[in-house]
């Protein structure tokens, strides 16, 4: 292990040999196959350790369900001092945890640091709301009777996130989960297992300064695909929140169906951005660049399709190709990288397939593609963000290449525009460029995007955590982080409460017994 890193770690409380498994408040190691941790940035080795089993996944299934029947008794502004507290370790060790997660998703630093940030803000999004868990007071036909609902907690909830957010999504799910009354087992991608330690380790010290807390209140989980359906098919967990490839989705989606549990699901994304004759490009381009190439195109809501009105196409593209050829790509650890590592082989070699798909269809790249050798650490798979100009029918167009190509597509009408952008399977997050207040208001209106995130002159990535987080068609439709989305994490009851010392039936209903 690099010494800045295992210093880093540390610092989180993370031992100096990782345990995949941490349950009721105890760690202790896989009984799997090993697992060997290899940072995208160079590939050099960050820690090796055996992964936990499907056997050692039910064990903690069952110590979070116990938990549970504690946690779930507690009030829940008390519930919010253990995010409360939890959210001050985040800002005591916010360089620290960044380092982790740049080192192991290969993010440039002010990424990582953004993305702890977004853990804070969650916390404190969910301190306040463990005040508002409000239900409501309904009117009844029936005379001296009173109708309510409320919310209770729901149970242990599983957690399966993946390695381009190794940390904030699992938060998102687990600070609302935990203000909500739940438990949570987090199954983290295998590729960023070191983020998720430092998490659960920061955890456990909230929870050990805190009298009032189940041990088996937060719990990590760290294995493979087994592991994987294991949780998705386990009846204990009411709730599963898995982030992932459409793939995936279906996967756990089907085994959740079959034991009728809930599914919250964050899929792919094939985000589109329309750019019109009004549009303010230098507002646009930036937008585009950091939506594009931000991650290296490894966000669910990096931008895939750039439509462009005729009138200003070649103008925009000239200008974007500039600032391409100029985009500085190395090690996301050094001070004004901006474009840093595929996380693996096999995403280098995904892009290589989509570009030379793109060009039997009909695509021209513009500016871009193929592998960096130069400047970059050796051992990680560095690649130069493209643009590829190519028709809207072309098979390619549909696909999300998990990497930094960007479809520009040209269009005549602002219909045309709203129909190539919608003539996908996907459904995540949408932009529009516009001066006119018509066209911004028909892109956000029913006949317009028809994605769960349509923004106005700001780009397709780069959500806060206020707004409720998702998306349509096979993007999944669930929805994490703000708004209502803790309703997710909870079960509503209807109240009826007869005060009177008579027994009148809804609709009018007269049931009268022989006396």
């Amino acid at each position: 292990m690099l010494p800045k890193l295992r210093d880093a770690l540390e610092r989180l409380g993370v031992s100096a040999k990782p345990q995949a498994v941490a349950g009721g408040g105890v760690w202790q190691a896989g009984r799997g196959a090993a697992l060997d941790v290899r940072s995208p940035i160079d590939g050099s080795r960050l820690a090796s350790f055996p992964q936990a089993t499907p056997e050692q996944l039910a064990t903690v299934v069952g110590q979070a369900h116990e938990a549970f029947l504690i946690w779930r008794t507690v009030p829940a502004p008390q519930r919010g001092q253990l995010v409360r507290h939890f959210g001050e370790l985040l800002r005591e060790h916010k360089v620290d945890l960044a380092a982790v997660v740049a080192w192991e998703a290969g993010k440039i630093s002010q990424e990582a640091v953004g993305e702890v940030q977004e853990m804070i803000d969650i916390c404190d999004f969910a301190v306040g709301l463990s005040r508002q868990l409000y239900g409501k007071t309904i009117a009844t036909e029936r005379p001296q009777h009173r109708m309510m609902e409320q919310w209770h907690p729901l149970g242990a909830i599983g957690v399966i996130s993946a390695f381009n957010f190794p940390v904030a999504v699992w938060a998102w799910n687990a600070m609302l989960a935990l203000v909500c009354g739940d438990t949570v087992v987090w199954k983290p991608s295998e590729k960023t297992p070191l983020s998720a330690i430092a998490c659960q380790s920061l955890v456990d010290r909230a929870v050990q300064e805190l009298d009032f807390v189940p041990a088996g209140a937060s719990n990590l989980v760290i294995g493979g695909a087994d592991v994987g359906h294991a949780l998705a098919a386990d009846a204990r967990l009411p709730l599963i929140s898995a982030t992932g490839s459409v793939p995936m989705g279906r996967a756990v989606a089907q085994s959740i169906a079959a034991r009728l549990g809930r599914s919250l699901l964050e899929l792919g994304g094939n985000n589109g951005m329309i750019v019109t004759p009004s549009a303010d490009l230098n507002l646009a381009e930036r937008a585009i660049v950091f939506a594009a190439v931000g991650t290296c195109g490894q966000r669910c809501t990096s931008l895939r399709r750039l439509i462009v009105h005729e009138s200003v196409a070649d103008s925009l593209v000239a200008r974007l190709t500039t600032i391409y050829k100029t985009l500085p790509i190395g090690n996301p650890l050094d001070g004004g990288v901006l474009v840093g590592p595929l996380v693996d082989a096999r995403a280098a070699d995904a892009m290589d397939k989509s570009l030379a798909a793109a060009k039997e269809q009909g695509g021209r790249v513009v500016t871009g593609g193929g592998r960096v050798t130069e400047g970059v650490p050796k051992g990680g798979h560095y690649v130069r963000p493209a643009i590829v100009e190519i028709g809207s029918d072309a098979a390619i167009v549909k696909h999300e290449t998990f990497a930094p190509i960007l479809y520009m597509l040209r269009y005549r009408t602002l219909d045309e525009a709203i129909s190539i952008h919608n003539d996908v399977p996907q459904g995540l997050s949408s932009a529009i460029f516009t001066g006119d207040v018509r066209e911004a208001e028909l892109f956000c209106s029913a006949t317009g995007s028809d994605c769960g995130i349509a923004n106005v002159n700001i780009g397709t990535s780069g959500a806060e955590i206020g707004g409720a987080f998702g998306g349509e068609k096979e993007t999944g439709g669930g929805r994490e982080s703000g708004s209502d989305s803790w309703q997710n994490y909870m079960r509503r009851t209807t109240n009826t409460i007869n005060y009177s010392d008579q027994l009148p039936l809804a609709q009018g209903i007269r049931f009268e017994t022989p006396s």
